[in-house]
């Protein structure tokens, strides 16, 4: 087989016949048997865990080097499903809980503080360890549980690990101890209050908190309100000087704020403002690859602020009660804390809770720039719809339409499917049974829901109509997809959730496919009935090959007779045909093959073998796909071909003439690296429906489909979160688009 060759055959294999696994160990495997046991071949790829995000590169989420046995790593369900798409994630410490506050503020404390991630657009992981189990986030029962029960709780760091876990006891974690866990799970931010630091007296006790190394050698960046102020500050700051830690303040000066204090009378090096500059700078560290952790100091706000002096002088009275008692060694934060919350009066309480909730905040704000960064530079604001294209080439559809709530939706209807990527890192691959290495990762797809989702990152929120199992990934699906309308989704109870596994070469191209769609045949056009009015009355109804060719049929009849156009995505070579089978082809507007694809529908409308020249030049290419338009014109008034690296064929039947043109992938100046193929189509198919009903021409709307291919193949996402409105305006496709298409003789 020649993989090289653009025009592989993007076959999905049913897993009746195919079997596959993923072997979620410090390693992971991807097997491919057939139905008698032989293996085909395997993808590998050595990981240090199964749910993590990649913090140092900007793609897909990956384990970092570091690894744990996995029965010894919890995740909740939040946490976990925020890991596996890549969403922004904060890490929280938990000694807080344990050993910082009296019960019940504690456990109030640490729950307002989820929730202030939660606000600000990230998920919240609080770290602790339970019964000898490291957990990423906990659920408020277990707050509940470590904050009423902290006379048995260990307050764990670096050094404690080994002991507490290997005797099965519970703890919350220090800043070093987070630290340590973050990394392992793959979150590069963390919220706490302060830090620990250098003693005062330390040329006589050398008391230095484990948490000022740890950010020497834990490439985790802490967020908290500096280092506490009974610690010796201007020497807690030269030690993170020699452990080569950046610092930063964040705010308006580089005043390093004391805790409690916005100001401490010592000096930052640097100072940012932004969520972004932050975001920068940790993708810094992480280029650069280095071992140590940051430091973001951000002052407590000036309101919350207790007097300096009041402080100092309850500080100097808890420290001296401190060696009164002989207390020592992790014992004298929380008792120094402690004296000094009753020496002010509460204050300090008040202040340590609401320096906690700012610093969340803040963490929460860098992690989600953090997250648009490694996607692309998102611009996250939304503004107005772009104006109107003055292109007057006539549009098949019904009249443009508003987006405004109570307009009429467009309606997709299609498959829904979990997608296990596995990407080889060669390109020369056979299938002997042989372990190749790759990458795998997990993302929400399915033609349909690919187009959907896209058009409502475009604004144009279709209905999505489709069917999913009653199952944990259903759960998940539902929820990342919050900015769809999925009120057309029917959950089935006793099927699975369709499961697709795409494996790409080295280059991103498509070698084959592995499908679990059994469910598709089970959504019937009863189910379909409650769904006939928004059908009716859409501007244009979007279907793919997933479900059966009665149903698709039926929806075609509904949409002839209410002169509703629609859009047919064939999705592969072997379901592409089965429309063509019945007469329901012929009631279709449009149909967005691609080159595969239009060979096996050709073929079938014909009953004749394409002549395919065994070079695929560019112009056998043209030629071939230029005959199947004019045949298929008769019926179809618009025909889109995807070529691959040739582009793409605009075919349209007008009133006395038929017109072709051939557009190049991209402008030649864009050209970028491939990353993974799948989804560049359903992003074409997406953004070309969402101008479509607008009322913008189709040359408008080729452009514009096929600047969202480009962000697509840039990224393992099938559908990215850079195709948003802010960056699919019309004049920012008009830039991209500085190309013009080619008219080619029918």
């Amino acid at each position: 087989m020649n993989v090289r060759c653009v025009f592989l055959s993007s076959v999905t294999f049913p897993l009746k016949n195919y079997l596959w696994k993923s072997v979620h160990r410090t390693s992971s495997s991807f097997c491919i048997w057939n139905n008698k046991g032989a293996q085909f071949g395997a993808c590998n790829r050595w990981i240090g865990s199964t749910i993590s995000t990649n913090y140092s590169h900007f793609g897909r989420p990956h384990m970092p080097a570091r690894s744990i046995p996995a029965e010894k790593l919890c995740f909740t369900e939040e946490v976990k499903e925020a890991l596996t798409l890549g969403k922004p994630v904060v890490a929280l410490e938990s000694t807080i809980i344990t050993h910082g506050m009296p019960y019940p503020d504690n456990a109030q404390t640490a729950i307002a503080v989820e929730n202030t991630v939660r606000e600000n657009g990230a998920t919240p992981a609080t770290i602790a360890v339970l019964a000898g189990h490291i957990n990423i986030g906990l659920s408020e029962g277990q707050i509940e549980q470590l904050a009423s029960s902290t006379a048995n709780s260990v307050k764990i760091s670096r050094r404690d690990f080994p002991w507490v876990l290997s005797q099965g006891l519970s703890g919350g974690t220090t800043v070093s101890g987070t630290m340590i866990a973050a990394y392992m799970a793959g979150i590069p931010i963390f919220a706490t209050g302060g830090i620990g630091g250098v003693h005062r007296g330390v040329e006589e006790t050398m008391d230095i908190s484990a948490d000022l190394r740890e950010l020497g050698r834990t490439p985790v960046a802490v967020v908290a309100a500096g280092v506490k102020s009974i610690l010796d500050i201007s020497r807690t700051l030269e030690f993170l000087e020699t452990e080569g830690v950046c610092v930063v303040t964040y705010g308006q000066s580089r005043d390093f704020p004391a805790f409690f204090s916005p100001k401490s009378g010592c000096q930052a090096p640097y100072n940012i403002n932004q969520p972004e500059d932050a975001a920068n700078m940790i993708a810094a560290i992480q280029l650069m690859k280095l071992a140590s952790g940051m430091l973001i100091a951000v002052p407590l706000p000036e309101k919350f602020a207790v007097s300096g002096e009041a402080i100092e002088t309850a500080i100097r009275d808890a420290v001296k009660k401190a060696k009164e008692a002989g207390i020592s060694g992790n014992n004298v934060t929380p008792f120094i804390l402690q004296q000094v919350n009753q020496l002010t009066q509460g204050a300090s309480l008040l202040a340590n809770i609401e320096l906690v909730k700012n610093n969340a905040k803040v963490a929460s704000e860098i992690a989600v720039a953090l997250a648009c960064k490694r996607e692309t530079a998102l611009n996250c604001s939304i503004p107005p719809l772009p104006h109107k294209s003055t292109n007057t080439h006539k549009v098949v559809t019904k009249d443009a339409v508003s987006l405004s709530p109570g307009a009429a939706k467009p309606v997709v209807v299609g498959g829904a499917v979990l997608d296990f990527c596995a990407k080889v890192e060669e390109n020369e691959i056979k299938m002997s049974g042989a372990t190749y290495p790759g990458k795998l990762y997990q993302s929400f797809g399915g033609v349909g829901y690919n187009i959907a989702n896209c058009m409502s990152r475009l604004g144009s929120k279709p209905l999505f109509v489709s069917a999913i199992g009653n199952d944990i990934h259903a759960s998940s699906l539902l929820s990342y997809s919050t900015h769809m309308d999925m009120s057309g989704v029917i959950q089935l109870k006793g099927y699975s959730t369709p499961t697709y596994c795409p494996v790409l070469t080295q280059s991103g191209q498509l070698l084959f496919g592995i499908g679990d769609m059994e469910i598709h045949s089970q959504f019937t056009p009863d189910m379909l009935k409650k769904f006939q009015d928004a059908i009716a009355s859409a501007p244009l109804v979007c279907l793919d090959g997933n479900f059966s060719a009665t149903l698709i049929e039926q929806v075609c009849q509904l949409c002839e007779n209410e002169g509703t156009p629609v859009w047919f995505d064939p999705t592969d070579v072997h379901k592409a045909t089965k429309l063509f089978q019945t007469h329901a082809w012929k009631k279709l507007t449009y149909i967005s093959p691609n080159f595969s694809e239009a060979c096996h529908i050709w073929s079938a409308l014909t009953g004749k073998t394409p002549e395919l020249p065994a070079d695929l030049s560019e112009d056998a290419v043209v030629k071939t796909a230029a005959q199947f338009c004019r045949d298929l014109l008769q019926h179809i008034p618009v025909i889109i071909i995807t070529l691959g690296r040739y582009g793409l064929l605009l075919a349209e039947r007008h009133a006395s003439f038929q017109s072709l043109k051939l557009y190049p992938p991209s402008p030649p100046d864009s050209l970028t690296e491939v990353l993974s193929e799948s989804g560049a189509g359903d992003c074409l198919n997406g953004t070309m429906i969402h101008f479509i009903i607008q009322g913008y021409g189709l040359d408008f709307c080729v452009k514009a489909g096929l600047m969202a291919a480009q962000h697509s193949l840039r990224s393992y996402d099938a559908v990215p979160i850079s195709i948003n409105e802010a960056n699919f305006t019309h004049e920012k496709i008009q830039q991209w688009a500085h190309f013009q298409a080619v008219d080619i003789v029918l």
